[in-house]
């Protein structure tokens, strides 16, 4: 963790890592879906296309957008409208948010309706553990902090607090909801659970 401190600590770091890692997945993991039901409808439709029609959309939209004149351009928007743009791994993507839909309701169709809704929110900047993950110390002793240097410590390190935001949901998730544990959980025997963070 501390060979890196310098881009923790660096505002524009987490942007630009962000983008870099939305550009590779949308790039690697993106690829169209068409309706079954459809498909050989619509891959005759691709086939049928003229490469100079969709070259010419290209340069027309890149003025702007347009409203399509000719059969063949009309023909290349409603292909576009027939083919939906997958990827998945894009985090906050309209899809990511479709697929995480349908986890929970396969949950809910599987075990039934969920019994418990927990929502919480660590204190970061009350918590020992997140003031050392943002400080600059490797030994970890607990120590009495004035509020605004806890304050600054997490506000100038925000990996600090991600980290420990983390943390704290996985030890929830093994302690709290005794999953992967040879015992029951605070409430019981848990047969699922799914979670979220706002986006």
């Amino acid at each position: 963790m501390y060979h890196d401190k310098r881009f923790q600590l660096d505002p524009l770091f987490p942007l630009v890592a962000l983008n870099h890692e939305q550009i590779k997945n949308s790039t690697t993991a993106g690829y169209l879906l068409a309706d079954k039901k459809r498909f050989h409808k619509i891959a005759a439709h691709i086939l049928s296309i003229k490469d100079s029609t969709s070259t010419t959309l290209v340069e027309k939209l890149k003025q702007g957008s347009f409203k399509p004149e000719s059969d063949e351009e009309k023909d290349c928007f409603k292909l576009l409208s027939d083919l939906d743009h997958v990827s998945y791994e894009v985090q906050g993507s309209v899809t990511f948010k479709r697929y995480m839909r349908n986890e929970i309701w396969s949950l809910v169709s599987s075990l039934g309706a969920p019994s418990w809704f927990i929502t919480f929110a660590p204190a970061d900047i009350k918590h020992p553990l997140a003031l050392y993950f943002a400080d600059i110390d490797l030994t970890f002793a607990p120590e009495i902090r004035d509020p605004n240097e806890r304050m600054r410590l997490i506000a100038n390190n925000p990996v600090a607090g991600a980290r420990f935001f983390k943390v704290m949901v996985d030890m929830s998730i093994t302690h709290v909801l005794g999953v992967g544990l040879d015992h029951p959980g605070l409430y019981g025997d848990t047969a699922g659970y799914h979670g979220t963070v706002e986006q």
